[in-house]
């Protein structure tokens, strides 16, 4: 059975070592970064069960880092620490997306209820397995961890790139994904960045793993909205592919 992987984002070593000892000691795989920017790295490659997120690190603060994970995946459980006490702290972090918040210092006890507690209620309304070692749809199946796919008889190396926005497509199954989010998840990006990078790379997507890329069942576009993937052919009337296959003439709101 795999172990649940906590990310702890937490820059204090003495906090930290404490943090990671007991984590470990209930069961928990635990990666340990000191940087907001870390943080978001380790997400866009790694599945992880859930965060813990001080809101004062070096660089991107905790309340940038949930807000833009909260755009990644909006389902990872997170849980914010600070080392104030401030009521408008609380606040900050709970309307950017945290799923819980504990004021330093804390009870060790409560820390791991807490993050005990996360987890169980994660499992409610995540049941999905990991798309990380396996997931097919189509006569298609991906290895995130191993970055490769095969598609029909074709065998296929992705580059990270790629497997980032897999990755995004897969734990957002059969939602309607902006753009903002998929520049976000992938590119790590500012939400008004221009780019068409993203569209160029759904059109590469389309050529790997769609039988007709100018009619794609998988990867489709929401005129209007984004993105939307889905693992079997439906009706869908808002899917609108691109003629021959190629990106958009428009970008996507």
């Amino acid at each position: 059975m795999n172990r649940p992987h906590i990310m702890l984002v937490e820059d204090e070593p003495h906090i930290a070592s404490g943090l990671i000892y007991n984590l470990e000691g209930e069961g928990y795989q635990v990666t340990h970064v000191i940087s907001g920017e870390a943080a978001l790295e380790l997400l866009w490659n790694e599945n992880c069960s859930l965060v813990v997120l001080d809101l004062m690190l070096p660089g991107i603060d905790g309340i940038e880092v949930c807000r833009r994970i909260r755009r990644f995946d909006p389902k990872l459980p997170v849980l914010m620490l600070t080392a104030r006490g401030d009521e408008n702290d609380r606040v900050a972090g709970l309307a950017v997306g945290a799923d819980d918040y504990l004021p330093k210092p804390f009870n060790l006890d409560e820390f791991l209820l807490r993050i005990k507690g996360m987890l169980r209620r994660s499992d409610w309304y995540r049941p999905q397995p990991s798309p990380e070692t396996g997931y097919s749809f189509g006569n298609n199946s991906v290895n995130l961890r191993e970055r490769t796919a095969r598609a029909g008889t074709a065998t296929i190396e992705l580059t990270d790139l790629e497997v980032r926005l897999l990755r995004a497509f897969f734990r957002r199954e059969g939602e309607i994904i902006p753009r903002t989010e998929l520049l976000s998840a992938a590119w790590g990006v500012a939400p008004d960045t221009e780019t068409r990078t993203l569209d160029n790379f759904v059109v590469r997507l389309r050529k790997y793993f769609e039988t007709d890329p100018a009619q794609p069942e998988f990867f489709r576009t929401v005129r209007g909205r984004g993105y939307r993937f889905v693992r079997q052919q439906d009706h869908d009337p808002q899917n609108l592919p691109p003629s021959s296959g190629q990106p958009p003439q428009h970008p996507l709101e």
